[in-house]
């Protein structure tokens, strides 16, 4: 089923990835970074088509659209051992980003653009009872879905186990009760980060599965941080240890 792409990142992501199939561009604008998606659509040999503001309004159901609506083809999420294997031939110790039942889009999206920069080799998300790859999604990540490998799966609890069989070590992200500081932790082996629901955190089943615990140790006034700003933050503590 084709899906549509909306906002100037995303857009210009998708011509990147060669995924679009339609492209529309608001009537009479050409300069800024509508400029930079025609540049892009000439080199994908893509036509654009010009079209009135509402509808693009209505292509992009009242999302932020600035001008520019595509029309890409179906979403491919991929599997967990396309993940271990894309992992292995980047020569790499696996980093992957496992999230529990997260719900809200923009979250979704601020994480999956975090995984991309921090060049995590597969995002994991369930299938029922958290958000999918929508429009929204793909508009907060910048279009970083178009380029990054998520795969959904039915149960988390047991894909932990199948990362366990696969060497692979679970750290889990918990508000309290983390056994260590992600600078106490290391980060060079095989790991998977799993971040837990937008207020209810990782469920317990799932944080039973994990091997060890992460806290991110807070001195301000604000009682926590959000999904999306505690991962960025994790991704780059495995990211600094992997450079050193």
């Amino acid at each position: 089923m084709a899906r549509v792409v909306y906002g100037v990142h995303p857009v210009r992501e998708a011509l990147r990835s060669g995924k679009v199939q339609a492209l529309f561009i608001a009537e009479g604008e050409t300069g800024g970074a509508i400029k930079e998606i025609l540049d892009a659509a000439r080199g994908g040999n893509v036509q654009p088509i010009a079209r009135v503001r509402t509808q693009l309004d209505a292509l992009a159901h009242g999302g932020v659209h600035q001008g520019v609506v595509a029309i890409v083809g179906e979403f491919n999420y991929a599997q967990l051992d396309e993940l271990l294997a894309f992992a292995q031939k980047s020569g790499q110790p696996p980093f992957l980003l496992v999230l529990d039942q997260v719900q809200d889009p923009q979250n979704l999206g601020a994480l999956v653009r975090s995984a991309h920069v921090a060049g995590v080799h597969g995002v994991i998300i369930p299938k029922d009872r958290a958000v999918g790859i929508t429009p929204a999604v793909v508009k907060a990540s910048a279009g970083a879905t178009e380029h990054v490998k998520i795969a959904t799966v039915v149960n988390i609890a047991r894909t932990l186990e199948e990362l366990k069989e696969a060497e692979v070590w679970i750290a889990g992200a918990v508000a309290a009760g983390g056994s260590k500081a992600p600078w106490e932790i290391d980060f060079k082996v095989p790991v998977a980060l799993v971040l837990g629901a937008e207020g209810k955190g990782i469920r317990p089943l799932v944080l039973k599965g994990c091997d060890l615990l992460v806290k991110i140790p807070m001195f301000g006034k604000v009682a926590s941080l959000n999904v999306g700003a505690a991962g960025a933050m994790l991704l780059y503590e495995i990211v600094r240890q992997r450079s050193i």
